[in-house]
């Protein structure tokens, strides 16, 4: 029975620029090629791959982290890249708003780009697919709009791959179901993996409960999130709960917001999505934003998720003085960006004045805890081996040592570039 190899190009000990190689001898599959960014935004590719030598290519979803970096193999071949047909769509809007805002050279461009998505091969959630010789089933990952995980069969056996998963129904999507599956080996994300996130509908409730409290005394609120998938989630617990505030979104959020609305295949709440649609309002030029920053009661969802460029730094500036108003994250924020030092410092600008704005935070993370980590790989029969990437030390060791004890198998914490030979 031939061995399976599994090359790390990124994402080994990292959250993010996921890149894995998994290969039988016969065949070999790159799963993901996302990009990281480094001090000032610098990006980061994952390690080299060779494009002669893959077969198949296979994105679990758009964001940048998993596919950021992946038109760079289209340079000088077309190999086959699959996908579902939401994720190709929220790519092309994702990396060629990357390549317009790019401060720093990017190895490729726009021709490469398109190169890829010639190169789609669009699989629907729930279905079983042959590409290049290779077997493919592809299962909702519950993560973001389109987002999938890839079972492939290689070496007469199952090896899958999870990318970014949840376990929870959220208002835009519903969480993974993997009861039942068979695979030998898991590769498997821990962005979470010592930690669980606080009850969704808790977090709703106290989300909701400071919206309504600035609404209702006249004040403006601000929601800085991330375009794809966060943006909607908010606008959709909004048409839900609060169907009657002035509800503004901004940015790329609209964009995305018709993207969905047009390929709703693994949406939870369309009905939110398009009821969101229908009430609340987009801006749709500059003009509009001094009005409703006018407006008592306004509520502002916008990009960036982290104040780190968007619409969503124009209407900070203009409100952080406001005891009135509030600020209201409902994204991660990273290490050294503006909203962090929101967040802890209670500055927007390096040693500027305090923000006199209500300042929250709200966790509505869309990645497993660490027990819906550890159901998945549960529900998962016949498993001997499980590959954990995507988490930063030592939250991936501290996930190793738990799945080891709870299920008896074999971990592997492998770092970039390192290669795993497993039986």
């Amino acid at each position: 029975m031939a061995k399976l190899s599994i090359s790390i190009l990124g994402g080994g000990r990292e959250v993010g620029r996921a890149a894995v190689i998994v290969s039988d001898g016969s065949h070999k599959v790159l799963f993901d090629y996302g990009i990281g960014l480094g001090e000032d935004d610098i990006p980061i590719l994952p390690l080299p791959a060779k494009p002669a030598e893959l077969d198949l290519i296979a994105i679990t979803h758009s964001h940048l982290d998993h596919i950021g970096a992946a038109p760079f193999l289209y340079v000088s071949k077309r190999t086959p890249v699959l996908m579902t047909g939401l994720t190709r769509n929220l790519a092309q809007v994702m990396i060629s708003d990357m390549l317009k805002l790019a401060g720093y050279y990017l190895p490729f461009e726009y021709p490469e780009l398109n190169t890829m998505l010639e190169s789609v091969v669009e699989a629907k959630l729930g279905s079983t697919v042959e590409v290049a010789g290779v077997q493919v089933d592809v299962f909702n990952a519950g993560h973001i709009p389109g987002s999938a995980m890839f079972r492939v069969e290689l070496g007469n056996k199952y090896m899958l791959y999870t990318g970014d998963v949840n376990t929870i129904d959220t208002k835009l999507v519903k969480g993974v179901e993997l009861s039942g599956v068979e695979a030998n080996t898991v590769i498997i994300e821990s962005t979470y993996g010592n930690v669980d996130h606080p009850p969704r509908e808790l977090v709703e409730e106290e989300f909701l409960s400071i919206v309504k409290s600035v609404v209702e005394e006249g004040g403006r609120v601000l929601i800085p999130a991330f375009a794809l998938g966060r943006s909607q989630e908010i606008l959709c617990l909004l048409a839900e709960k609060m169907p009657y505030a002035n509800v503004y979104y901004d940015g790329m959020a609209r964009h995305i917001m018709e993207i969905l609305l047009n390929n709703p295949e693994g949406l939870n709440r369309i009905d939110l999505l398009e009821k969101a649609y229908r009430i609340f309002t987009p801006v749709t030029k500059s003009s509009m934003r001094r009005k409703i920053l006018k407006e008592r009661g306004a509520v502002i969802v916008t990009p960036a998720g982290m104040l780190k460029g968007g619409p969503a730094l124009y209407y900070i500036k203009r409100m952080w003085s406001d005891k009135n108003s509030a600020l209201i994250f409902v994204s991660f924020q990273a290490p050294s960006t503006p909203g962090r030092r929101v967040l802890e410092e209670g500055v927007f600008e390096e040693l500027g004045p305090k923000v006199q704005a209500k300042v929250r935070w709200f966790d509505f993370s869309s990645h497993a805890g660490v027990s819906g980590l550890i159901r998945i790989l549960k529900s998962v029969k016949g498993l001997e081996n499980v590959v954990v990437v995507h988490g930063n030390d030592p939250t991936a060791f501290d996930f190793a040592a738990l799945v080891e004890e709870e299920l008896g198998v074999k971990v592997y914490v492998p770092s970039n570039g390192e290669t795993l030979v497993i039986d």
